[in-house]
């Protein structure tokens, strides 16, 4: 699918909202298209939450327009093409997960299978056990084909993955992908940035109410102009982070991770020292130091 002329299926335009005399959201616009994955990342109080909670009806703009599906985030047809995993549930404890999926299977007309349902979450086994007897991560398999189980065309995910495992985690991801290529447009916020990494189209940044940068992963990797070194190196990180080129040195799994400005001229003082150096690697910088740069520049 060509992203750039895909369907918008939700949009905030030039939106505003105050909470008291704190700014949450300060002229912000933000596009969803069909088959495109999103992530809105941000700092705590970025302003995320009230992003999502416009979009879908849970609040009231105080200026700009908010649309889902170009109606009325309230409007019941568009909530019909929504589905929605938040990162407070209020799901009862008593009931039973198939229990569940079953009401919330019958609110739609064309809704997935039982098994498909199951089978895409990871519930497999799980059907007949009450919510408030599983663990944290299979809780939120359960929020999640809840929030799937609809078929809906604009998926809004807040921090999907928080307290899965690996191969959980993993398994949602997937599901998340297939849905995209499917042609749903999904939101995603998450802390975990190297998520971010592995699945956004397109990048927002947030930081006090207001876009600070927005385009593909790698774009938004752009504006930093860091590089990370790894190489297997007898030489100290506390040594080679005294270099006057080096922004940060650090030993990880038994490899030295460099984070520079200018790659050559580290690189060529490592061999220089090091005559045994090993498993060198130069990266460009990845999204959490171009996270952590744009919102401390905007800060």
């Amino acid at each position: 699918m060509n992203i750039s002329h895909a369907a918008v299926t939700a949009e905030l335009r030039g939106v505003g909202k105050r909470y008291g005399r704190q700014t949450a959201l300060d002229g912000v616009d933000l596009v969803l298209r069909a088959g495109e994955l999103t992530a809105l990342l941000g700092p705590n109080g970025a302003g995320k939450s009230t992003a999502v909670g416009l979009l879908l009806g849970l609040l009231q703009a105080d200026s700009g327009v908010a649309t889902l599906f170009g109606r009325s985030p309230h409007a019941l047809s568009s909530r019909r093409r929504s589905g929605v995993m938040l990162q407070s549930a209020g799901i009862p404890d008593a009931s039973k997960v198939g229990e569940l999926l079953e009401v919330t299977r019958s609110y739609y007309a064309d809704p997935c299978s039982m098994a498909e349902c199951a089978s895409t979450a990871g519930l497999e086994g799980l059907l007949d056990r009450r919510y408030g007897r599983l663990s944290g991560g299979q809780q939120r398999r359960v929020q999640f084909a809840l929030a799937i189980c609809g078929r809906p065309r604009v998926l809004f995910l807040d921090e999907p993955t928080t307290g899965l495992d690996i191969e959980s985690r993993q398994g949602l991801w997937r599901a998340i992908r297939t849905r995209v290529e499917q042609g749903c447009a999904v939101m995603l916020t998450t802390h975990y940035l190297e998520e971010a990494e592995a699945l956004a189209d397109r990048v927002v940044v947030l930081n006090r109410g207001r876009v600070v940068a927005f385009g593909s992963v790698g774009e938004i990797r752009a504006h930093v102009a860091q590089r990370r070194i790894r190489c297997i190196s007898h030489l100290s990180a506390e040594h080679v982070a005294a270099w006057p080129e080096v922004r940060h040195a650090s030993l990880e799994s038994g490899r030295l991770q460099i984070v520079v400005d200018s790659a050559e001229g580290v690189v060529r003082r490592l061999l220089a020292e090091d005559a045994e150096l090993g498993e060198l690697e130069v990266q460009r910088a990845g999204l959490a130091e171009a996270f952590i740069e744009l919102t401390r520049e905007a800060a």
